[in-house]
């Protein structure tokens, strides 16, 4: 997971309606409503038409519809603190940019500043951060005040106050999402600029952005936390089925575990560690879990009984949910065009809402479903169950048990430094050139992460990207390494993205679903990188399903939260254990909906189990969406027999449309339809024996 671009977002509140570009004599006629809550002085409309008329004296009907935009994109935002009259006045004559001279310099300037800036100030919240998000020893009450204080939460509004948010509101557009979306032809610095007025949609007050920063980080502190030590997790009949100082935090390590028993020989030892791990994640879900279990090293439970001091978690899941709801609904009433927070993500996502709940109802009701199911359970040779959502046989090579990869990886890297001198290597063997290699493993970092491991890259020209994943005392184990190899895809797609981009305004990629994507395509080599040998050609049409199952899993996840954060807006007064509720019945809804028709069980509360509901609210849509640009990005890069080359090409492409992205890095837009085809031929080639 990228972790600073969610973060920044919600905190910068930059989510809703965003911006096009402005030149001169290009479509300059295209103006588009600015929607505020923000009636303004008396005086403004008067003020506004007196400005009008000089700007026009001075560069003539040309410049006309750039004049009338800019002034009108000013004062929606201007309010009675910001000065009177003159102060409009001398303001919008002397900042307007109407020589393209004058417009270019204003351009470069603000490029170059908010390098400086968002730099600086990423600098200053990693390490603000630093003891919470690394395993940097025990953690202090003061962490979590330092963890949650922004420093640039004030930044938005100080430069409504010095006027500077006006400066780029007067002289670079606002566009509707629909203009952005139907972008064709629009020049990379037209996108720049963009990117550039998009960052004053909103005015939040600095106090409003404080508080939401302080709410982030307190959910992620108790994430981070939340380890259960399962040889203190009883079987049914009292026994321990893993070994000592297991520590798996929720939701990531509890999921992954069930994964690696797949490849566990002992198979009915196999099977008795996943249901174990899924009556704990039932637990979780609805607070029935004993509060001493949290991170509990010394306490003894059975998920199948009731906790025996009788004292359960109280809800405090569920409260951290509602006091981030709380500090986003605080942000609403600044945001007109966006007005919650759901409308603000899907904005920021650039795809509607209603689009991606189409493509993951695709994935869902799709009828190859029940026939990969069916796959499923032959090679299990049982029928399924709950936590065979997470199968993940058909990629699996058997060559090493569970406790073999374990074994190599905490040789290979005892800790973050080892990880961080053989990134190099990693990079060459998946065929980036020895040079790119070395200049990419340059520019990141690895730190021990204190929860399951994320991504956080720079913001200036360099510094460096951060790599965090979890390194337990005797080596970072096959999860960690997992998860290492899946932010080490973020990280280089991070370098690109800006150390290489011809305009830092476009750094990065379209949205988070997009970095996910390239990530998932350094995740799925994982285990080549341990010198596995790669897939043979007949085990392709195994390797579709895999991606098709995991897909169909996340998406149910990711319509779940959407539906719970729609339920929170609708019950604005809801306490903590209404909340749990409503959250329960939901997940058990999707779950009868289109799980329990080919998984055994109905009832189950496991698609509520993601962590990210609770620290990073409302991302979890991306990684459906990622896997299915995964699939198509894998496409691509076969059609060319290159990964590293092409791996460059879209990192670089930068934050346009996601669809014009798409379209540029695999000739078609964002779609499920390339996957399913997929499926459906590898099913048709495994049905005829042309595959193992």
């Amino acid at each position: 997971m990228r972790l600073h671009r969610i973060c920044a977002a919600a905190i910068a509140v930059v989510l809703s309606a965003c911006q096009a570009p402005a030149t001169i004599g290009r479509n300059a006629d295209v103006i588009a409503p600015v929607p505020t809550a923000n009636a303004g002085p008396d005086w403004l409309q008067e003020a506004n038409e007196r400005a009008r008329q000089q700007l026009l004296a001075k560069y003539g009907e040309d410049q006309r519809a750039r004049i009338e935009r800019g002034l009108r994109q000013v004062a929606a935002f201007w309010r009675v603190d910001d000065g009177d009259a003159a102060a409009f006045d001398a303001l919008v004559t002397t900042h307007f940019a109407g020589e393209s001279a004058e417009l270019e310099a204003l351009f470069d300037r603000f490029e170059h500043m908010f390098e400086k800036l968002d730099g600086h100030m990423r600098e200053a919240g990693r390490e603000l951060r630093a003891p919470v998000d690394l395993d940097l020893g025990p953690l202090y009450p003061v962490d979590e005040l330092f963890g949650g204080y922004d420093p640039g939460a004030h930044l938005i509004e100080d430069f409504f106050a010095n006027k500077l948010a006006f400066v780029a509101l007067l002289n670079f557009p606002l566009t509707t999402l629909d203009e952005r979306s139907a972008a064709r032809d629009w020049p990379r610095r037209r996108w720049a600029e963009v990117r550039l007025a998009q960052r004053f949609t909103d005015r939040v007050p600095a106090d409003v952005g404080l508080a939401l920063g302080e709410s982030l980080a307190r959910a992620e502190q108790y994430i981070n936390g939340y380890n259960i030590w399962m040889h203190r997790v009883l079987a049914p009949g009292g026994e321990r089925l893993f070994p000592p100082d297991l520590r798996l935090l929720s939701h990531w390590n509890l999921r992954d575990q069930i994964r690696a028993d797949y490849t566990n020989v002992d198979r009915k030892r196999a099977l008795e560690r996943q249901q174990l791990i899924q009556d704990v994640m039932e637990r979780i879900v609805a607070q029935t879990i004993p509060a001493k279990a949290v991170d509990g090293k010394e306490f003894d439970w059975n998920p199948a009984i009731p906790a025996a001091d009788g004292v359960r978690e109280p809800d405090t899941r569920y409260a951290r949910i509602l006091d981030q709801a709380a500090a986003f609904r605080a942000v609403d009433p600044y945001s007109p065009a966006a007005p919650t927070y759901i409308a603000r993500v899907f904005e920021e996502r650039e795809i509607p809402e209603q689009r991606v709940r189409r493509m993951l109802t695709d994935v869902l009701e799709s009828p190859l479903v029940p026939r990969v199911a069916e796959k499923i359970r032959a090679r299990l040779g049982r029928d399924l169950r709950p936590f065979d959502v997470w199968f993940n046989g058909f990629a699996a090579d058997g060559t090493k048990s569970a406790a073999e990869l374990d074994a190599l990886t905490a040789r290979l890297y005892p800790n973050a430094h080892s990880f961080e001198r053989d990134i190099p290597n990693l990079l060459v063997k998946l065929r980036f050139s020895k040079q790119r290699a070395e200049l990419l493993a340059k520019h990141i970092a690895v730190e021990p992460a204190r929860g399951s491991g994320h991504a956080m890259g720079a913001a200036m020209r360099g510094e460096k990207a951060r790599l965090r994943t979890r390194i337990e005392k005797g080596g970072m184990n096959y999860l960690g390494y997992n998860i290492a190899i899946h932010e080490m895809g973020h990280n280089v797609e991070q370098v690109f993205s800006l150390e290489m981009m011809d305009h830092t305004l476009l750094a990065g990629v379209p949205g988070n679903a997009f970095t996910e994507a390239l990530a998932f395509v350094f995740q799925a080599r994982d285990r080549e990188l341990l010198g596995m040998p790669p897939p043979a050609a007949g085990d392709r049409a195994l390797r579709v399903l895999n991606d098709f199952w995991a897909t169909y899993e996340i998406a149910g996840v990711a319509l779940v939260e959407i539906d719970i954060w729609h339920w929170i807006y609708d019950h604005p007064a809801a306490t903590p254990a209404q909340l749990r509720e409503a959250a329960v019945d939901i997940a058990k809804k999707a779950w009868n909906r289109w799980y329990a028709p080919v998984l055994d069980g109905r009832d189950s509360a496991l698609l509520g189990i993601y962590s990210h509901t609770v620290n990073y609210p409302l991302y979890l849509a991306d990684y459906p969406i990622g896997r299915m640009i995964a699939f198509q990005i894998e496409e691509q890069v076969r059609k060319a027999n290159e990964l590293g080359g092409e791996f460059e090409r879209m990192s670089r492409i930068g934050t346009v449309a996601p669809d014009l992205w798409m379209t540029e890095a695999t000739g078609a837009p964002v779609e499920p339809d390339a996957l399913l085809r997929a499926t459906e031929s590898a099913l048709e080639e495994l049905r005829s024996g042309r595959s193992h």
